[in-house]
């Protein structure tokens, strides 16, 4: 069979405790991989596939196995298999590419898929506002705060890492933002601005754990590919059309 479709999905924060339990949400990730493999030429992890990674020298984190074997498995079979960080799983240094063969972007991408112009990203970050984040995301990065938090013991480390994005989701609420209209989205704002100078046909973006398309203007559209841990959606493209589905759980 032809491989001709390539699939979007971002969010799966495994790791994460949840109304269903991450290695239930694993199991199932890798259930819908394994569901489209005969079809997949492209696969996009959009970021945050993990709610927190960090890879010391000779350690990652605890976890993963079943998703992490079932990637390199694909990838040996010849399916092109992209990771995008996120604002959770940004600290990849090398160990994801080598074990299991993903190419890993670490700022958004754009990429020619069967003809159409793709504007690929996470989204954290992007457009003219959340200058809090960035303000945060700069020292996220910064190399000698990896650097310290490299000398923390793992166990201290990844447990203190868990318990501030648990905090942090369900204080501020973050997995259940609803959108919030086309002049109030700092992606759709974003998108928007980019399209003044440069056409795209889809602007593919995570993050903020919403199913939506927007169209923009001239046949060019936004999406948000939802998340693992509610709507367990995904995007799929057969060259001619762009489906938003959702798994069935």
């Amino acid at each position: 069979m032809e491989k001709t479709n390539t699939y979007f999905v971002s969010d799966a924060h495994l790791g994460l405790p949840a109304e269903i339990d991450s290695i239930s949400r694993e199991k199932m990730l890798v259930d819908w991989l394994y569901s489209i493999k005969d079809k997949a030429k492209k696969i996009i992890l959009l970021g945050d596939i993990f709610d927190f990674w960090f890879e010391y020298k000779k350690v990652v984190p605890k976890g993963f196995t079943r998703l992490l074997g079932t990637i390199g498995l694909l990838i040996d079979e010849g399916v092109d298999i992209h990771f995008f960080i996120g604002n959770h799983d940004m600290w990849t240094f090398g160990y994801l590419q080598e074990e299991t063969g993903m190419t890993v972007h670490y700022k958004p991408q754009i990429m020619n898929i069967d003809g159409k112009k793709f504007y690929i990203a996470h989204g954290d970050g992007l457009g003219p506002y959340d200058k809090g984040y960035k303000r945060l995301k700069a020292i996220f990065t910064n190399k000698i705060a990896r650097f310290s938090f490299r000398w923390l013991h793992p166990d201290i480390g990844v447990t203190l890492a868990h318990a501030w994005s648990h905090k942090s989701r369900y204080e501020y609420g973050e997995d259940h933002i609803d959108f919030l209209g086309e002049e109030k989205e700092n992606l759709v704002i974003y998108a928007k601005e980019i399209l003044k100078s440069e056409h795209y046909d889809y602007f593919i973006f995570g993050h903020r754990h919403i199913t939506n398309t927007i169209k923009l203007k001239n046949n060019s559209f936004l999406f948000y590919t939802g998340d693992w841990l509610k709507t367990f959606s995904y995007l799929e493209f057969d060259g001619k059309n762009m489906n938003l589905k959702y798994w069935n759980k």
